[in-house]
């Protein structure tokens, strides 16, 4: 039995590949792209989670709950000290408002699959399947593996969403189980990209470059972040370096929205999403036009 840490499993999703599918949402990711909107995916552990929206200021259970001393009141919000906090979810089980969660959780394979087992009906007349996503799955390669032979096993087709940003010995095993890549491209500027997301893309670039080579499906994934990759050079350098490669029809442009910055909030995280925008509504439309014009099928969104 082999066993991850996840943060989520959404059920009845329409945007992680064809059809109506169930999404397991891995923990931890190599890349700490500034504009993530999933942040509680990027660490690798559990972390804790405040809603202090939903915290009402009379309330004090969860402070008297901790062990640690790390949940103060101050000026009416609750703080909690992460050097002090061992994640021992006393406070989340005191909490009836739930406004304290611990974002990700230990389960078996087993446990997974019972949960992706109950759309089955769901997949079969969609024509949707089972989703790994995150986080990056591949940085959990044995729990991913084993996922995929669990689903295969059921005939259900399967999507990987990932950075690319992986050993890519990891493919000999896993590559063939997945029916479809949804695989991010964010910026063509090697320099560039290690400033916004911590890391390289060759391997991602050189990643890509072998899934398309060996007939695997994929579909790219462009997030699009307003000053930051939308401007003419990253565009017209992506087409040209995409119109080099097979197996690359579809392209989904994803704009920028300020979600993950309220993520990043409430996991008492450095606020590094501040002042990021979505490119206008007419700056998509001409991107979108660029990669039409070059013969790709896009759609914004999805």
């Amino acid at each position: 039995m082999v066993k991850g840490i996840i943060f989520d499993i959404k059920h009845y999703a329409i945007h992680d590949g064809p059809g109506i599918r169930s999404t397991v949402f891995f923990k931890g990711c190599s890349l700490q792209c500034q504009w993530c909107h999933n942040p509680e995916g990027i660490h690798a552990e559990p972390e804790i989670f405040l809603r202090n929206e939903k915290c009402p200021s009379e309330c004090r259970f969860c402070i008297s709950a901790c062990p640690n001393g790390a949940i103060k009141r101050k000026k009416g919000s609750i703080e909690v000290d992460l050097s002090r906090c061992d994640l021992c979810s006393k406070c989340e089980d005191a909490c009836v408002y739930g406004a304290l969660e611990i974002i990700g959780r230990e389960v078996s394979t087993e446990e997974v699959l019972t949960e992706l087992e109950k759309d089955s009906l769901f997949y079969e007349e969609s024509f949707g399947g089972v989703s790994f996503s995150g986080g990056e799955p591949f940085e959990q390669p044995k729990f991913l593996e084993a996922l995929l032979e669990m689903s295969k096993s059921k005939d259900f087709h399967t999507t990987v969403d990932t950075c690319g940003n992986f050993n890519p010995k990891l493919l000999e095993n896993i590559g063939g189980m997945v029916d479809l890549f949804l695989y991010d491209l964010k910026m063509i500027d090697d320099k560039k990209h290690r400033k916004y997301t911590g890391g390289s893309n060759k391997i991602i670039l050189e990643n890509l470059k072998y899934l398309t080579a060996n007939g695997h499906q994929v579909a790219i994934r462009i997030p699009l972040i307003a000053g930051i990759n939308d401007d003419e050079h990253n565009i017209g350098k992506t087409v040209e370096f995409l119109k080099t490669l097979n197996h690359v029809k579809q392209i989904n442009l994803l704009p920028y929205h300020s979600g993950g910055s309220l993520k990043q909030k409430r996991l008492g995280k450095k606020q590094f999403q501040d002042g990021f925008q979505s490119p206008s509504n007419e700056r998509i439309e001409a991107i979108k036009s660029i990669f039409k014009e070059c013969g790709f099928s896009v759609k914004v969104g999805g």
